[in-house]
């Protein structure tokens, strides 16, 4: 099942198409730990939920209301090598070796939802920055007891030449406007996610696939429920949050992003984001 928050109200896609839920409070809708099986139910006997003939893309927004968005770092050894070679200058270069080894994962917070686009939204790169990424990542919606419910494709935009200075300036090359993008929808798959599901990224520039790759999420290192643990420690959520979960894809070191190029993110059962540099 997909849960797209539109500029019509929440939507449902099921097997059996597109439904218009009668809640249009985003927060009480996605705070359920039973979502799949409330959605289930409630499709089965048409309770609550409006059948819908068309459905119009452009209506999309991002599925977020007062969610805090949150990201975990180094959890794939092709992030820890990057991040080790944009460091290593400034003698930084050690401390992703111990992160990704440590029994503590990186954690940290990415975006208001302010701060957060959605699907065929415009992401930015900073204006002080000259080394530019997207970072494609799995991200987890969980609710405010803690429970892993759905699952989103993320955009956590990077400036990694701010990042290499220092690795103290992860804060700004990770926070600003635009700096997130969420979508196009929540899967909700009523159990935890394939490990094999892959995650791709794509990049255009004036019509042309500058950069592609593609990886399967079971190469992470850390469990989708040792992230979210860590993270609920001494974190509450009232209307639950978001956690990305890391990137193992990065381009190389010669390639930064440019102004209108176009990025793809697609995640198997999800979707695609589809995003643009502003």
């Amino acid at each position: 099942m997909k849960i797209f928050k539109t500029t019509e109200g929440i939507i449902v896609k099921s097997d059996e198409g597109y439904f218009l839920s009668s809640e249009n409070n985003w927060d009480i809708f996605m705070d359920r730990d039973d979502l799949f099986k409330h959605l289930t139910a409630s499709l089965n006997i048409a309770a609550d939920f409006t059948s819908l003939s068309v459905f119009d893309e452009r209506n999309i927004l991002a599925p977020i209301r007062s969610q805090e968005v949150w990201a975990a770092g180094v959890t794939y050894l092709r992030s820890r090598h990057a991040r080790v070679e944009e460091s290593k200058g400034a003698g930084g270069g050690s401390f992703y070796d111990r992160v990704y080894e440590a029994d503590r994962p990186e954690i940290f917070f990415k975006a208001t939802p302010l701060r957060v686009v959605g699907h065929q939204g415009k992401v930015r790169i900073r204006k002080d920055s000259k080394w530019n990424v997207p970072e494609p990542e799995l991200t987890l919606f969980i609710t405010s007891s803690g429970t892993i419910t759905g699952y989103t494709a993320g955009n956590d935009m990077s400036s990694r030449s701010i990042e290499g200075e220092n690795p103290l300036y992860l804060p700004q090359a990770k926070t600003y406007d635009g700096s997130a993008a969420l979508g196009p929808c929540i899967y909700i798959p009523g159990k935890p996610i394939d490990p094999e599901s892959k995650i791709k990224l794509s990049i255009s520039r004036s019509g042309h696939t500058v950069f592609e790759e593609e990886i399967a999420i079971s190469r992470m290192k850390r469990s989708h429920t040792e992230l979210k643990d860590f993270l609920f420690r001494e974190c509450s959520f009232p209307n639950g949050c978001f956690l990305m979960t890391g990137t193992g894809i990065i381009p190389e070191n010669d390639f930064t992003l440019e102004q209108g190029d176009e990025i793809l993110i697609t995640i198997d059962n999800i979707g695609t984001l589809t995003n643009y540099v502003a």
